[in-house]
């Protein structure tokens, strides 16, 4: 027997935190502070998201291009939308909200920004595709401005039907995004180069030894795992807001995201630190892409058909954090160049606003 996979899956030191699942659904049923169980249950989301995605991009590498493009599209955050379901079920919708923004803004400033000073730091100033950087800074400006009209439309009407008008835009502006990022992936398809396009990263997170049938035992254990860990979590989410005193906003906006996207995030940093900032990049602006067009219209649709509608309505300061992201990351790629400062700089505002998201509720 070939166990080359295994030895695959044991030199990832993420992985190590897999038992915790089992410490999870023990600590669930026992009389064990709610933060305790949201912090254990947290932990074990990490190693099984990124399990999620190193089973798609093998599967993805054993699969035709075509296929290959539609898994990844799909899969890229399923662990966040997993979790973000499981939050729907529970009514909390602001978690649902700030987790969304939080995942589009930790891409673009931490992950990017550790990527360029890791990378900057080890190798100097770093080149990477000026022109795929640009155009998909150009699509994500686009992305984010969709999602602002809903908050957009709140703040300037006056209307007696305002909820339901608010609600009808949501599923509107919903529905057109889902239709660009099908666009998206058909141009992808068509050009490699496409906006959607994250062939490249599969030759970084597949493992040869990996078969078909082993990637495919990996994801539906991973998501199986994700599924039973978001239930546990999200279920300690309103006793933890009440014991910790930290808000639900802060969770969504700061925690989720971290723990959903983590393992990405290492290997979009790992790469970067290896010299291949235009990988880095695609990583860290496609997943902010696939959040803003596919992830957020989802959720829209799903908590409709759940019996929790979900509006597109986000809070001015988010508003302007996601603008202000999106507007810093088209400037930093328009060079097409990467160095340890600019990356600094992103981080020190992401902990900015962190640090502003934390006392703003």
């Amino acid at each position: 027997m070939d166990t080359s996979p295994w030895k695959n899956l044991v030199r990832n030191p993420v992985n190590y935190l897999i038992p915790l699942t089992a410490v999870a659904v023990v600590l669930n049923y026992l009389d064990v502070s709610p933060a305790w169980v949201l912090l254990v249950s947290g932990l074990a989301i990490i190693p099984m998201a990124g399990l999620i995605g190193e089973g798609t991009e093998a599967i993805a590498a054993l699969s035709s291009p075509r296929l290959s493009g539609l898994l990844n599209a799909t899969f890229g955050n399923a662990a966040e939308l997993i979790i973000t379901i499981a939050a729907i079920r529970e009514g909390l919708l602001e978690l649902v909200k700030a987790s969304i923004t939080g995942s589009i803004l930790g891409n673009l400033l931490i992950v990017l920004g550790l990527s360029m000073l890791m990378g900057g730091i080890r190798n100097g100033v770093q080149k990477f595709d000026r022109q795929k950087a640009s155009n998909d800074s150009i699509l994500l400006m686009l992305s984010v401005t969709a999602l602002a009209i809903p908050s957009l439309f709140t703040l300037s009407s006056q209307g007696i039907n305002e909820f339901n008008d608010v609600e009808i835009l949501s599923l509107g502006v919903s529905g057109l995004m889902i239709l660009i990022y099908a666009l998206g992936l058909f141009y992808s398809f068509k050009v490699q180069a496409g906006p959607l396009s994250r062939k490249s990263a599969e030759k970084i997170v597949h493992h040869p030894g990996w078969t078909m049938r082993f990637s495919i035992g990996v994801l539906v254990f991973a998501t199986l795992g994700v599924v039973i860990l978001s239930e546990i979590l999200v279920g300690q989410v309103e006793a933890t807001v009440e014991t910790l005193g930290i808000s639900e906003f802060f969770l969504g906006i700061i925690i989720v995201p971290i723990i959903g996207n983590v393992a990405e995030h290492l290997v979009a940093i790992s790469v970067a630190v290896r010299d291949r900032m235009s990988l880095s990049v695609e990583i860290a602006v496609g997943s902010s892409l696939q959040i803003a067009l596919f992830v957020a219209p989802v959720l829209v649709f799903l908590s409709l058909a759940m019996g929790n509608p979900l509006t597109l309505v986000f809070n001015q300061f988010e508003i302007i954090a996601l603008i202000g992201g999106v507007l810093i990351t088209a400037l930093v790629a328009n060079d097409g160049e990467a160095n340890w400062l600019e990356g600094a700089v992103l981080v020190a505002l992401y902990l900015m606003l962190a640090l502003a998201f934390f006392l703003l509720h």
